[in-house]
């Protein structure tokens, strides 16, 4: 029989023990599952940038978080394959960055119950992603950095760098359908009221890229159009490559592809939208709930113009575009 005495001296010393062994239990750190419309090899930059948004809401990978990158290396169809593969994994959040709308679709239709934050370029009111900018009532919240609403204006500055264009080819990626047929709507709207005429080429892949700029090489339109989509960002050195070799002015939708080498870009910045979702990102890991956060919009547009390109091309760059331009690089 236990003494009384001894009870308490065997219950005091189980007691004390209690709080180091509650301390030695590891914190579980919550894990970010992150999708990239493209590769690792060209989203360095962006992943970078998503990391610099985590960090801005107190969040570090390898302390307190953990990050689960998967690449859908531009084949958007993969989305439902990728998701479910997150959610088996328990993911605490999933970051969508660059991605189609359909493709953001595809991965809530996945999970009701996981938080998702996105990236997308276009209206997700219109693609039925949230029911409201302000308040978006689902598990999905984001940044929309209006890559498609800026194609009237992305046409209008190729038309006045080039006045006696008549023709311009555009590039679309065909894997996602509606979103390609919304694009060619309102580069066609646009080109009507500039008298251009529009030549439709598409590629989901390396190869079809060649093919197309064969098909131009052959066809000679007078410039080039690229359509906004994550898997020609992705491509965004052998686009501006092509172009070159082939002398074939070329839009495009952000900088990185002037930076590349490209003619010209006009768009938001991709770098600061994934900066956007890593801070967004934080904010669900620290309680708040997608249905409150608004959707942030992009407000801020860089027209940037490859200058040693113009000049390769036999381009002269008017005075009042040069003067518009954030950025000029010679």
């Amino acid at each position: 029989m236990i003494r009384r005495r001894d009870f308490i001296t065997l219950l005091g010393g189980a007691a004390a023990s209690w709080p180091l062994a509650a301390r030695a239990q590891p914190a579980v750190k919550p894990v970010i599952g992150y999708i990239g419309f493209g590769s690792i090899d060209n989203s360095v930059l962006y992943l970078a940038a998503f990391r610099k948004g985590l960090g801005d809401s107190g969040f570090v990978e390898g302390q307190n978080v953990s990050i689960e990158c998967r690449w859908l290396e531009g084949h958007y169809g993969r989305m439902p394959v990728v998701t479910a593969d997150l959610a088996r994994r328990a993911v605490t959040v999933i970051a969508t960055l660059g991605t189609a709308p359909s493709a953001v679709r595809a991965a809530m239709a996945v999970t009701a119950t996981i938080p998702i934050v996105f990236g997308v370029g276009d209206d997700p009111v219109k693609w039925g992603i949230v029911a409201g900018l302000g308040r978006p009532n689902a598990n999905a919240t984001g940044i929309n950095f209006f890559a498609g609403e800026v194609v009237a204006k992305r046409l209008g500055l190729l038309r006045e760098l080039m006045p006696a264009a008549v023709g311009i080819a555009l590039l679309l990626n065909p894997t996602d359908p509606a979103r390609s047929e919304s694009v060619l709507s309102d580069v066609e709207a646009a080109a009507r009221n500039l008298a251009l005429k529009i030549q439709v080429l598409n590629a989901s892949t390396s190869r079809e890229i060649e093919i197309a700029f064969a098909t131009l090489a052959r066809e000679r339109p007078d410039a080039l159009f690229v359509g906004p989509d994550g898997f020609f960002n992705s491509r965004r050195v052998q686009l501006a490559l092509l172009a070159a070799r082939h002398a074939i002015p070329t839009t495009f939708a952000v900088r990185e592809y002037a930076d590349a080498g490209g003619l010209m870009s006009y768009g938001t910045s991709l770098a600061d939208m994934h900066r956007q979702v890593g801070a967004y990102t934080g904010r669900i890991l620290k309680g708040e709930k997608p249905a409150d956060l608004p959707v942030m919009q992009s407000v801020k547009f860089e027209l940037v113009i490859n200058l040693v390109t113009a000049r390769m091309l036999g381009l002269e760059v008017p005075d009042s575009l040069l003067a518009r331009a954030d950025e000029v690089i010679e």
